[in-house]
């Protein structure tokens, strides 16, 4: 069942010959196992016949029949057609179980269990596989039970509250920000087990939640909580602890301007030919800077706006002071260093025909990730799986089917 993956130069990925089996949808799930996918490993997507990952129906977009965002998240990907409530079904389960290194859900709990595809199953068939199941709250505690999408987890996890304008409503962020750190996470709890496994010959249990995960991710704003008592609250683009670090408009223009510390402040203020300002007890320091924020912006929006754009930040570049343009994802797309980086990957799709996909960002030397196979059609590769890796003659591939 394992079938080695090449990256640039003939190396293999660095997860090549793993074989996972994704009972996933949506995006956590698919989103982790497609990184499994970009480095090397096998994914064998199992999808619901006539239906597939709800998914394949979010749209518009769609790219010919096929869902633009089903296409951004399963490339890499084999997908077999199969009713997990098929009579036949589990004897073809069982055998890909027994062989498969990795296992992926993301199910609420207890689901998996009534299908006979619980952890413990799994374990007791294939003591070496990797069990990972991705849920809204976890498999412990009082909400495990509780369905989780992205927007509500956003919202119970805080994120929310501290996103949008000072004087504005809360804003969930432009991506699905939580299920994609949920499936980030999973691939690192994954990779570890896998290392573990290495030194005891056994898999585990990988239980990610997306509550945890969004909590993961209020870092220095929870700190912030815990040292003060104090509510985080929402502050537009500005930061809570540096300043300046915020967006400002020049007269063509948005930018953001991203002062890490004393020594970039003096640079901007000899770019905008204000060294006065550095010297100013109210912004010689950073904590003096964040105290007198508003003060500080008053000062540099009239000399930023006198600027265009692109005069502005050639300048502060040059000076050494991170700042970029705001830009549509369009414009960021088509930017040579993205290219460059190879993270727009062209594929050649078995219906919607020539497409594009976000390359990967993990960029190793020796045992590269690579984008090797466009997103699969519904149930692509059924009757190959089925054949050559659980060993079905075709009649009995056409009465789990039901093919003519």
């Amino acid at each position: 069942m394992t079938h080695p993956r090449q990256g640039s130069g003939g190396h293999a990925n660095p997860l090549a010959g793993l074989t996972v089996l994704d009972f996933s949808r949506v995006l956590a799930g698919p989103y982790c196992t497609m990184q499994l996918a970009d480095l090397g490993a096998r994914v064998i997507k199992i999808e619901q016949p006539g239906r597939g990952d709800d998914t394949r129906e979010w749209g518009p977009p769609f790219v010919g029949s096929e869902s633009a965002y089903f296409l951004s998240v399963n490339r890499n990907k084999e997908s077999l057609a199969l009713d997990l409530k098929h009579p036949r079904a589990r004897p073809v389960l069982d055998t890909l179980i027994t062989r498969a290194d990795i296992v992926v859900e993301n199910f609420r709990p207890g689901t998996m269990e009534r299908l006979g595809l619980g952890h413990e199953t799994v374990a007791s068939r294939n003591p070496r596989a990797v069990y990972c199941s991705i849920s809204g709250f976890g498999q412990t505690g009082p909400r495990r039970l509780e369905a989780g999408y992205d927007a509500m987890m956003q919202a119970e996890g805080g994120l929310m509250s501290i996103t949008g304008a000072a004087d504005g409503p809360p804003f969930r962020l432009g991506v699905a920000i939580a299920d994609i750190a949920t499936g980030m996470f999973a691939v690192q709890g994954i990779l570890a087990a896998l290392y573990a496994r290495e030194r005891t010959g056994k898999g585990q249990r990988v239980d990610i939640a997306m509550l945890d995960a969004v909590t993961a991710l209020l870092t220095y704003q929870a700190s912030s909580t815990f040292a003060t008592g104090a509510t985080p609250v929402r502050m537009g683009n500005r930061h809570p602890s540096i300043a300046p670090y915020d967006t400002f408009a020049a007269a063509d223009g948005d930018f953001v301007l991203a002062v890490g510390n004393d020594d970039q402040f003096r640079r901007v203020c000899d770019v905008l030919g204000r060294a006065a300002l550095a010297a100013d007890e109210r912004f010689r320091t950073n904590q003096a800077r964040v105290l007198n924020g508003h003060a500080l912006r008053a000062e540099l929006v009239p000399l930023l706006a006198a600027w265009t754009r692109s005069d502005l930040l050639r300048a502060l570049t040059a000076a050494g002071v991170p700042s970029g343009a705001v830009r549509t994802v369009a414009e960021a797309l088509a930017d040579p260093q993205v290219a460059a980086r190879e993270m727009i990957v062209p594929l050649e799709h078995a219906t919607a025909g020539p497409i594009r996909v976000v390359g990967t960002p993990l960029k190793l030397s020796d045992t590269p990730a690579t984008v090797r196979t466009p997103p699969p059609t519904l149930g692509q590769h059924t009757a190959e799986i089925l054949r050559h890796d659980v060993g079905l003659s075709d009649a009995e591939i056409r009465e789990l089917t039901g093919s003519e």
